[in-house]
Formats: C-alpha cells, structure tokens, sequence
C-alpha cells in the first residue's frame, strides 16, 4: 500500500459499536472492589460474590436513575478487576505531555468533579496531578497504581 494514498472504506453496517468492559488489573480484587465503591461510585454485579479471596469481579457505574448501568447498552464502560498478583496495577504509561509522570489510560466524566475531589482528598487517594485544559482534570491512582483521569467538561 502507498504511504500517500488515502484508504477508502464502503459505506458498511458499523464494525465496533461500544465498549463493554476494561480489565483493570489488581493484587486484591476484595480490597479494590471497596476502594472503586468508595470513590467512583460504581457497584459489583451479582456475578461473583464480593468476599474477602475473591479473584474477579465486574464493578457497573449507575445511569442517572441510580441503577447499574447495563454492560451491553451503557454508556460507561464496565470495570472488571482481576487478580493480577502482588505486582497489582500496571495501567498507566510515561507520555511525552508531562515528562516523568505517567498518564492515564482512561478519563471518567463527572458534572461534579468538585465533589469527587473532595472525597478523593478525604478518603486519602493518591492524586499525582490536577489542571485545567479544556475544563477542570484530575489525575489519581487506585491502591495498586493503575492511573484514571477524571474530567468535567
């Protein structure tokens, strides 16, 4: 294929039409299912009971009723955690835009990320970096170092 050409792709039925779910690699799925309740707000699924030893388990962000969101027709994505060992959270990357600090791997939306500060500052969670762009941003880790951004627009 020629660098300069342009692909040309036919008018077809769309290939990707949502996210389900990331996976989200922890050291203890029990202790990080409490953290992610605590501070985003989301719940488990009845899947997997929520019980100290477990190894997996699917945590769904409320839809403005305060009902969990559905995985297949949500607009957030699911977080499923996985035990991943005691090397825990790997998720997060060196960038370019803020040399030496990692970057997330995902940003959350939030009509009030005032409050969410707020409780992220009370409920002792690591906050590696705030800033205004295109509107107010915070950048966290959870217990194990994965890197999450939130973000009101």
């Amino acid at each position: 294929m020629q660098a300069n050409k342009v692909n040309k792709v036919e008018q077809k039925m769309r290939d990707i039409t949502g996210m389900t779910c990331i996976y989200v690699p922890v050291s203890d799925v029990y202790e990080s299912v409490k953290w992610y309740q605590n501070n985003l707000g989301c719940l488990p699924s009845n899947i997997h009971p929520v019980e100290p030893g477990m190894k997996m388990s699917i945590l769904r962000f409320l839809d403005d009723e305060g009902s969990p969101q559905d995985a297949a027709t949500g607009s957030i994505p699911a977080l499923f955690l996985r035990e991943s060992g005691a090397e825990g959270g790997r998720l997060g990357f060196t960038g370019t835009w803020e040399i030496g600090e990692r970057h997330a791997v995902g940003c959350f939306v939030t009509p009030h990320i005032q409050e969410l500060f707020d409780r992220f500052k009370e409920n002792g969670v690591n906050i590696i970096g705030e800033r205004i762009t295109c509107g107010p941003n915070v950048t966290f880790t959870d217990p194990d170092g994965n890197v999450w951004e939130i973000w009101q627009p």
